[in-house]
């Protein structure tokens, strides 16, 4: 049961000027009988933590699912039979802020979101007995509740913690709870109510620091567009203890300490390091000075203490400690609790070169460490769910990681948030910011490319249902937003480049209009909606005759920028014919050769830049250019000692914007589809299809890979041997297809090229 009677402790909220405790609540409630189930169905507005007779049961952490209350709200629900006893029982929530008032969100609107509010919680408790009688109670104003130590939280900034107030037992049933104040009630939330399916956040690992020594934190300088007043309570002291972690990644973490009462410890969280060495937290610079990624914790004195954050979370390499003496700085005081949504692993890469090793646990970091419940830009700085990110890292992450739940998920907060007009924001959740603002077809592309992978890869025919209606819906917004020429120029394009060479917005929007529309028409067709097929495969053609027109020069086979993005971009969705693709590809290896086989693309460009190389034949070029040590390369990022993948590729003595983002991961896929050669569903036809076909890269001795399809795993190794190549293939009875080995190849007892899939070991040499 989904109760809409809401409670509260109170109206004021947490702004940077005046900061409100976190509150407490309890219930107490008698057990008079044998308990057959006993259920409690709550959600909490933002974030709650649930304790029944002292015990913790919250799901993860940052529970309930992070989403706009006006769309969306979401319960949790929990089965307590176990934590029951006879007699009085008590249950337990402290509330943080959540969604619901992020003072850290004010770039993005947050600050002024309609459903801006304090803290508040729902709940229903339904105790069935042996005897067949029925209890059922709600939040009401019998609810008791007083302020917790957690005097601020917000979920991008940190957790300010006074354990100086803590009130030891306050959710066990012996507790006297007669000086609190009765809750009071709440305005009921205008969202649909469900239950959230999406994997919950949880830890993964614990990390201790790799080296500590002393440090002095640089200056922050913050943006000049964020609050300049904020209430002072972050120690002004720069001079620390740096704990270093050695990879850059998401959590949080378990301090432990002892010292005298009112002691105040700051942990202060980054991922870069200044040219003289020294932490630098100015490149996540969106929040007043003491609120950017910061954590306080002050003693209560009375032995060891364990301070672990609640309600946040941080993107981070490094924690610097202040107030803490030499003596104190040991590997003991700190550890990284290494935090995500629990997400399965059904893909894996590897392969006899370190670097091209490293770039696949660094693309695996940067797609966990930005998985929240849904896909973010970046676990520091924004940790908004940015559309475009999703859209260029889908594939890759459903080749490594079930995460089609989550995604149905938040697909429900996207369609949610689409206006009756079709337009979509650039984030999702939102609380009314990023329409218009200049994200484009390209960050539209979520809502269809989500989907059509989720069906193709991991055959969930139930996510194109869901979602057909808003893809159609953006496809005719698609259709009005056309220019003179047919063309559609509307986003940020080719984001982030390399250089200062860019493909022009109108190419790059109306090619990603096309790959949408393309896409679309391929969901309709499965759907059986030919009304919606034939607009979209109408559309399309439409969107390409004018890319045709007007933006490619046919005398040279040049896309209009002559740059690499717009040459694989129209090689790869096929604004060329067939027969004018050899001569464009000609063209392509030009641009490329004009720098020195160095990549030159933005997030566009370099998510297909490697397949199209591939696809004719140059798979050593594309190797090359992603391994190579100097700048600018993928494997320049590994040479500088990064352990995530950075938001762009900025030269190493430049500040770096963020130094973990996932929008650049798609080698990761090319790795497994291309070296390791699995290939889902070619033919896009059945998800427990697959075709084995593997480029044996001349710098490589041996590759592995495996992927878990619907209808069983596949496993492929090869390595060279003095005669060719010994392939080894394990593919489970439920998977079917076919292994064709690349031009030039073929197997050693002259069965030619092509072979129906199954497992066995096979010999292969070069023709």
């Amino acid at each position: 049961m989904f109760s809409e009677k809401f409670i509260c402790a109170g109206y004021d909220y947490t702004t940077y000027t005046s900061h409100v405790p976190a509150p407490y609540f309890r219930k107490t409630f008698e057990i008079d009988g044998e308990v057959k189930k006993c259920v409690i169905t709550l959600t909490g507005l933002g974030f709650y933590e649930l304790y029944v007779n002292g015990q913790r049961l919250t799901k993860g952490i940052l529970a309930p699912y992070i989403s706009n209350p006006d769309d969306l709200v979401y319960y949790d629900e929990y089965d307590i039979t176990e934590c029951l006893v006879p007699g009085k029982n008590v249950l337990g929530i402290m509330l943080g802020n959540g969604m619901q008032n992020a003072p850290g969100g004010q770039i993005w609107d947050f600050d002024i979101a309609a459903f801006r509010g304090a803290p508040r919680t729902a709940f229903c408790v339904s105790t069935e007995y042996i005897d067949g009688g029925i209890d059922i109670f709600e939040a009401d104003g019998s609810v008791k509740t007083a302020p917790s130590p957690v005097i601020f939280d917000d979920l991008r900034c940190g957790c300010y913690y006074d354990a100086r107030l803590e009130i030891p037992g306050w959710s066990e049933p012996d507790f006297d709870d007669s000086a609190w104040k009765n809750a009071l009630p709440a305005e009921t939330p205008r969202g649909e109510k469900r239950l959230c399916e999406a994997e919950p956040i949880a830890p993964v690992r614990e990390i201790k620091p790799v080296l500590i020594r002393k440090c002095r934190l640089k200056e922050y300088i913050t943006r000049g567009d964020v609050v300049k007043e904020a209430k002072k309570i972050a120690s002004d002291e720069r001079d620390g203890f740096l704990y270093d972690f050695g990879v850059n990644s998401a959590g949080t973490v378990k301090l432990r300490i002892s010292g005298e009462r009112g002691r105040q410890i700051d942990l202060q969280f980054g991922e870069y390091f200044a040219p003289d060495g020294e932490p630098d937290t100015s490149n996540i610079c969106f929040y007043p000075a003491g609120y950017s990624q910061r954590d306080m914790y002050i003693l209560n004195g009375e032995g060891e203490e364990i301070f672990e954050p609640v309600f946040t979370y941080h993107g981070f390499r490094y924690c610097v400690v202040l107030g803490i003496t030499e003596q104190e700085a040991t590997a003991d005081l700190l550890t990284f609790v290494v935090q995500n949504s629990a997400l399965r692993e059904i893909g894996s890469f590897g392969c006899s070169d370190g670097m091209t090793n490293k770039l696949q646990a660094m693309t695996r970091n940067s797609d966990l460490s930005n998985f929240y419940y849904f896909p973010t830009d970046c676990p520091h700085r924004e940790k908004n769910g940015w559309t475009g990110d999703a859209a260029l890292s889908a594939e890759h992450i459903l080749m490594n990681l079930d995460a089609v739940n989550s995604y149905r998920e938040w697909l429900r907060n996207i369609r949610a948030a689409q206006r009756a007009d079709g337009a979509l924001p650039g984030i999702v959740p939102t609380g009314g910011w990023g329409f218009e603002w200049g994200n484009g077809p390209a960050w539209d592309a979520a809502l269809t490319y989500i989907p059509y992978f989720c069906y193709v890869l991991r055959g969930d025919r139930k996510i194109i249902e869901e979602n057909a209606t808003a893809i159609f819906r953006y496809c005719e917004y698609l259709s009005r937003r056309r220019d003179e020429r047919g063309l559609v120029a509307i986003g940020l394009g080719d984001w982030c480049p390399v250089t200062r060479v860019k493909s022009p917005l109108e190419f790059t929007d109306s090619v990603t209009c096309m790959s949408i529309l393309k896409k679309a028409a391929y969901i309709f067709s499965q759907l059986g909606l030919s009304l919606e097929r034939e607009f979209c495969e109408k559309l399309y053609n439409e969107i390409r005759d004018a890319v045709r027109r007007h933006l490619i020069d046919f005398g040279t086979m040049t896309a209009i920028g002559s740059c690499q993005t717009s040459q694989a971009m129209a090689i790869y969705y096929d604004v060329f014919n067939p027969g004018e693709k050899p001569e464009a590809f000609k063209r392509f290896l030009e641009i490329i050769k004009r720098r020195d086989d160095h990549v030159d693309a933005g997030i566009l460009g370099m998510r297909v830049l490697f397949r199209v190389l591939s696809d004719f034949g140059e798979a050593d070029l594309a190797f090359k250019m992603i391994t190579r040590p100097d700048y600018p390369s993928y494997g320049n990022f590994v040479e500088r000692g990064l352990t995530a993948l950075p938001e762009d590729f900025l030269r190493e003595e430049d500040r770096p914007n963020s130094l973990n983002h996932h929008m650049f991961g798609d080698i990761s896929a090319w790795f497994i589809e291309y070296i390791g050669g699995i290939r889902v569903n070619p033919f896009l036809a059945d998800p427990s299809e697959v075709e084995i076909s593997p480029v044996f890269i001349e710098k490589l001795d041996s590759a592995e890979a495996s992927y878990e399809t619907v209808g069983g795993k596949v496993s492929v190794k090869w390595h060279r041997t003095s005669l060719g190549i010994n392939l080894d293939i394990s593919a489970d009875s439920g998977v079917h297809g076919r292994i064709r080995l690349p031009d030039g190849y073929s197997f050693a007892d002259e069965r030619g090229s092509i072979e129906e899939l199954h497992s066995g070991n096979f010999e292969i040499i070069r023709e």
